[in-house]
């Protein structure tokens, strides 16, 4: 599953050519594909077409696209927005709430791109194999667009949601999807005091923490074992004997994985994972834990090992990576 550099490479590329665009046409090839919405998909259709998009938002590994109010001109039928209820979520846009947690009228679309989405950016002329929506996006400065949403294997999804104003509610607003979603490590307003008194009261293994998206979000299973690999910290070593000093250098390699692996397009191991213009990311070619079972680890030499975690598998280095317990 794509994890915060690949969604975020997502919402970069989305941005400057979907915000202020009009969607101008909305077309379902496969219902499963909204999933997540509630209703069928003639509803999608009509809540979405006429409407504009006003930014791309993303937590962790969660997308959206905050929409403008929708409205119909007098006697002609046809939908256009007024541009109005712009809201960003992340840090630079305003909540219109009355209070955190309550329904704003705001609403957004809802990315989430599951095993294997993508949302690729192409003219009006080109449809891609294993499209599921089709957007029609007519943009004041680029022109005509479509937003195609492709998913080899129908695990993601689009969703119209009701925005909600979050906890620290001067600061902006998130899908009702996403409410109980942490702020990332890369959020300038992640909390670092209250992530490590948080990590502390766990009473469990340190990567099953990490991939807790309501403690901290964005990390999957390839950047918690690079992170952890790099923290020398063992997956299953308990959070509760984890000293500040090793949990505030945990943090901090979290966040070195992650904004290394952003700033090389993400990680890519097929076609699967692309950025809005069909491109692979490069962290591949930098990882040191994970997916290397059976290879030198790069720190000591010895083989980097792979055993079977959560239906997935956790790869660490033996020797550099040992469980500590208080004497």
């Amino acid at each position: 599953m794509p994890e915060l550099p690949e969604v975020e490479v997502v919402r970069a590329g989305l941005e400057p050519a979907v915000t202020g665009a009009l969607v101008t046409s909305v077309t379902v090839f496969d219902e499963r594909s909204l999933r997540r919405h509630t209703g069928p998909g003639e509803d999608f259709v009509d809540r979405l077409e006429g409407r504009t998009v006003l930014s791309a938002e993303r937590r962790g590994k969660f997308l959206w696209l905050p929409l403008g109010a929708q409205a119909r001109s007098a006697g002609s039928g046809q939908a256009h927005s007024t541009g109005t209820g712009q809201a960003r979520s992340t840090g630079s846009g305003q909540a219109h709430s009355t209070g955190s947690g309550q329904a704003t009228g705001a609403e957004a679309l809802v990315v989430h791109l599951g095993m294997s989405g993508q949302v690729l950016l192409r003219d009006r002329a080109t449809d891609d194999r294993l499209t599921r929506i089709r957007l029609d996006l007519e943009h004041p400065a680029h022109g005509p667009l479509r937003l195609n949403f492709v998913d080899q294997r129908i695990f993601g999804s689009m969703a119209i949601d009701a925005m909600l104003a979050t906890p620290d509610a001067a600061v902006g607003l998130v899908p009702s999807q996403v409410a109980h979603i942490a702020r990332d490590p890369l959020d300038p307003l992640f909390d670092d005091r209250l992530f490590l008194a948080r990590l502390a009261r766990r009473n469990t293994g340190v990567k099953r923490a990490l991939l807790d998206q309501t403690l901290l979000s964005g990390v999957g299973n390839i950047y918690a074992d690079e992170a952890l690999w790099a923290a020398r910290i063992h997956y299953d070593q308990p959070t509760s004997t984890l000293s500040r000093a090793r949990a505030k250098l945990l943090l901090a390699e979290v966040r070195l994985v992650l904004a290394k692996a952003l700033g090389e397009g993400g990680t890519s191991f097929d076609a699967q994972y692309v950025n809005v213009n069909g491109a692979s990311g490069y962290f591949s070619h930098s990882l040191n834990a994970y997916g290397q079972q059976g290879k030198p680890c790069p720190r000591c030499g010895r083989p980097i090992v792979r055993e079977s975690f959560m239906n997935r598998g956790s790869h660490f280095c033996p020797f550099c990576q040992r469980v500590r317990l208080p004497v």
